[in-house]
């Protein structure tokens, strides 16, 4: 079920990983980011748009991996667009096909139209859609072309994959040079617009209002400091016991800390 978080903005929330799809009203239609997840309710949603009279002009997804890559053939043949890295790292991470079980997407997720995303050209600054402004805040450190938008005109801040409640932040171990510092530049780019965010969809996790960018930014980036320090983590979301189904994210943090580990292990010079 859609709910509406702003004047011309509403929000389907899945029961994966509390993924929040976002609907953009436009003058004749609406934009789409990041639809999802399970079958049932790419159906719901495409029935609620149907209700209410509403077509799909375009879509986004804000990052490659595969639960912001999703469709339906319910929303159209429409363009649907990434940042041109987002793009490319799709196009070659699908050129083999995909690992359904190996990475642990559920039976029901339709992945016939995944991944049909078109780069926008690099410079790119707004979503090319007829619609309220979508400003595309492209940075690293999550994933390859990894991108926040700002819709000014109602202070919303979609998050992608960063500024979460239940999520760390998850590093793009395999493809960063030094995730770390790039994911702290994002949030110095972010913390610049708190101020005006009225409010905030993240990728998964609670939407929040007034003043939880900052409370957001500060814990992420506490979080991402004390990893590159190598103290000790004092963070409410890798608490395994705090929220039942939860526990994996307590793992991710682990393997987070186990990769840097041997990154610096292994950058450290032989002794002859």
């Amino acid at each position: 079920m859609l709910k509406q978080v702003a004047a011309g903005v509403q929000v389907h929330v899945s029961e994966f990983c509390q993924s929040n799809t976002v609907v953009v009203q436009g003058s004749d239609g609406v934009l789409l980011i990041d639809p999802g997840v399970h079958g049932h309710e790419l159906d719901c949603l495409v029935n609620d748009l149907a209700s209410a009279g509403q077509r799909v002009l375009a879509g986004f997804s804000t990052h490659p991996h595969w639960d912001h890559l999703l469709w339906h053939p319910g929303f159209g043949d429409v363009p649907r667009f990434g940042t041109s890295r987002c793009a490319a790292t799709v196009r070659a991470r699908l050129a083999g096909g995909i690992d359904a079980k190996r990475f642990g997407i559920p039976e029901d997720v339709p992945l016939e139209l995944l991944g049909h995303v078109s780069g926008l050209p690099d410079g790119t600054t707004q979503i090319p859609w007829d619609g309220p402004p979508v400003q595309i805040l492209g940075h690293e450190g999550h994933a390859p072309g990894h991108a926040a938008l700002w819709i000014q005109d109602q202070g919303v801040l979609i998050g992608g994959d960063t500024l979460s409640d239940v999520l760390i932040p998850m590093l793009d171990l395999a493809g960063a040079t030094d995730p770390i510092e790039d994911y702290l530049a994002a949030l110095l780019m972010l913390e610049g617009l708190a101020d005006d965010v009225e409010v905030l969809i993240p990728g998964h996790g609670t939407i929040g209002g007034v003043g939880e960018a900052k409370t957001r930014i500060l814990q992420d980036r506490k979080y991402l400091q004390a990893l590159r320090g190598a103290q000790d983590v004092n963070d409410s979301r890798i608490d395994a016991s705090a929220k039942p189904g939860w526990e994996w994210v307590a793992d991710v943090h682990a393997r987070q800390i186990q990769a840097l580990e041997s990154s610096v292990q292994s950058e450290r010079p032989k002794l002859p």
